[in-house]
């Protein structure tokens, strides 16, 4: 066990964050309220942009397609905001949704409506509006925000009629861009615009923000108060609202901030290119980058060829993304072409990062990119390898500080497991949820005893870093062993025409289920499914080998770009179905 790990004896193969990560010593940027072991204070989430703006009023706050918004500037449009919002109704225990792509308009109205006492309930804009108005209703979200585009608006409008939606605030996109490319939107995008109807159900963010900018000071208790409802992505069943408090949000922000030690408040930047409607781009890219008074310079989604003409051109020294966004950056053709060497801190969450897309990464950029770990229900982040300090493959790294992970036993879940042993990650710590809301069975399921059950395997080594195996819903049981998909895929990671894949279960008749894989090729390169499977002969086991591989031009994504499974699990599913017992897949 290592010198700076602490172990708690009564939680077996348990981990808790480290007295200090090597290396983290020199260049600190953190103040003593910062600095590591002192408590960690509940703060209401707004006092994350009013700290800053006090401390650095006239330091760009937000670039959004080149036009810049300084901390001053936004507070200001966040108080009007808020004082529109409370003019509406809003205040505690009102629930107001934020239907928005990356952009000012989100920041703004993410921190009016907590300012105003309110709870904020995240929506993706590329939900079809059925998604919509089941989370409409099951939030009992009666104001919306959302932009004048015919991509979003017109799904909104309809749960005006057919949900508990009441008013909605439109933003228009030309509001928000610089003055050149605000003209050419209106005049070559007027066909994108979609038409609003002028009645009451219908507020103009414009309008909501005409008032002095003094809203009432709203009570809020940041341990009990929730701000924000942030959904699940429902892949176990019915998406559910993760409770997360205020509390919650700003002490993960203040974990993080202790783990990145050699950034400096007031100097950062920022690449936000993942939605902020996720609970990862919301606390990593927008909250931490606001409680260090950093610039973000924002990108409304994610197109390979902007976003690398945007590091070079506004050398952003933070990067947080997932491992698609990283893999596609590993594979441009043109990266020679830009200058990635600002970049200082890449931190990959949402999905396993496969250690040769780390490697690849790495050299090819000189920026030292670690894997972090978390959920939704623990706003989000858990663990991360320490940067600047020692960094294992392949492992989510150890605790974030005040956070204690333990390995319980896969069938007596209140059962420790030894170090080294596979077993359920569960988590305690400031930044876990207060529960799914309206759900007490859900709750009492995943948090039984205060702590969280992840549903991840994985095992904690001698050193106390943390390795995950797999899903537990993900394992796959061939022939009576448990294959986990995670090991086949970094097996795979390693062939060199190999760019993305992803590995489910299938029907067996001989095994019960056995491995089969779907697989993308970088460019320029050629490989058979055969030439695959004989690849990973002596990389993994026997049972290990996929039944077949399919190679596709592309994997399907969830809407923050992770590789998903569900769609390729459905698809199999179909394809059995209609062939009426003959085989699916090709091989």
């Amino acid at each position: 066990m290592s010198e700076t790990m602490t172990r708690h004896a009564h939680t077996g193969g348990g981990t808790s964050s480290p007295a200090a990560p090597d290396g983290a010593a020199g260049g600190s940027g953190l103040g003593p309220e910062h600095a590591r072991g002192a408590p960690i204070v509940p703060r209401a989430v707004p006092s994350l942009l009013e700290d800053s703006a006090q401390r650095f009023p006239d330091r760009p706050y937000l670039d959004f397609l080149g036009k810049k918004y300084t901390y001053a500037e936004v507070l200001d449009l966040v108080n009007r905001a808020a004082q529109g919002f409370q003019q509406l109704g809003v205040g505690p225990g009102v629930r107001v949704g934020l239907c928005l792509p990356n952009s000012p308009y989100f920041t703004i109205c993410y921190f009016a409506v907590l300012k105003a006492g309110g709870t904020v309930v995240n929506y993706n804009p590329l939900y079809v509006e059925r998604e919509l108005a089941y989370q409409i209703n099951d939030s009992g979200t009666r104001l919306m925000v959302t932009l004048d585009l015919k991509q979003i608006y017109p799904k909104v409008a309809a749960c005006l009629e057919s949900t508990c939606l009441e008013r909605v605030v439109v933003c228009t996109m030309t509001g928000i861009l610089p003055g050149v490319k605000s003209l050419l939107f209106s005049v070559l995008k007027r066909s994108e615009m979609a038409d609003v109807p002028d009645d009451l159900r219908h507020i103009p963010f414009d309008k909501l923000v005409a008032n002095a900018g003094k809203p009432a000071r709203a009570p809020i208790s940041p341990k009990s108060d929730v701000a924000v409802l942030q959904y699940t992505g429902g892949t176990t069943g019915v998406p559910k609202g993760a409770m997360l408090t205020h509390a919650n949000i700003t002490a993960n922000c203040e974990q993080l901030r202790r783990a990145v030690p050699m950034l400096k408040d007031g100097e950062e930047r920022m690449m936000a290119v993942l939605p902020f409607f996720h609970v990862f781009a919301m606390t990593v890219a927008q909250n931490l980058a606001t409680q260090m008074g950093a610039e973000i310079v924002l990108l409304p989604r994610f197109e390979l060829g902007q976003l690398m003409k945007c590091i070079s051109r506004k050398r952003p020294t933070m990067f947080p993304g997932v491992p698609t966004i990283y893999t596609a950056i590993n594979n441009a053709p043109d990266l020679s072409k830009h200058d990635m060497t600002s970049l200082k801190v890449c931190i990959s969450g949402g999905a396993p990062l496969p250690v040769e897309v780390k490697k690849r990464f790495e050299e090819l950029t000189g920026c030292s990119l670690v894997e972090g770990y978390g959920l939704t229900e623990s706003s989000p982040v858990a663990t991360c390898n320490p940067i600047g300090g020692l960094v294992k493959s392949g492992s989510i790294g150890l605790p974030l500080e005040g956070t204690e992970v333990v390995i319980r036993n896969l069938e007596e879940p209140h059962d420790p497991m030894p170090r080294g042993e596979r077993g359920e990650l569960t988590i305690k710590g400031p930044q876990v949820m207060a529960g799914y809301w309206k759900r007490p069975d859900e709750t009492a399921k995943t948090l039984p005893d205060g702590w969280l059950r992840t549903g991840d395997v994985g095992y904690v080594d001698e050193d106390g870093y943390i390795f995950l195996v797999d899903r537990i819903k993900d394992v796959i049981i061939a022939g009576g062993f448990n294959v986990y998909p995670r090991a086949i895929e970094e097996a795979l990671y390693l062939h060199p025409a190999v760019a993305e894949c992803i590995c489910i279960g299938i029907p067996d008749d001989y095994r019960g289920q056995a491995p089969k894989c779907f697989v993308t090729l970088r460019d320029g390169t050629d490989a058979s499914p055969a030439e695959l499977r004989d690849f990973l002969h002596d990389k993994i086991s026997r049972i290990e080998i996929p039944k077949a591989i399919e190679i596709r031009d592309t994997l399907p994504k969830t809407m923050v770009g992770k590789l998903s499974r569900k769609e390729l699990v459905a698809e199999e599913e179909a394809a059995r179905k209609a062939a009426s017992g003959g085989s699916a897949g090709a091989s």
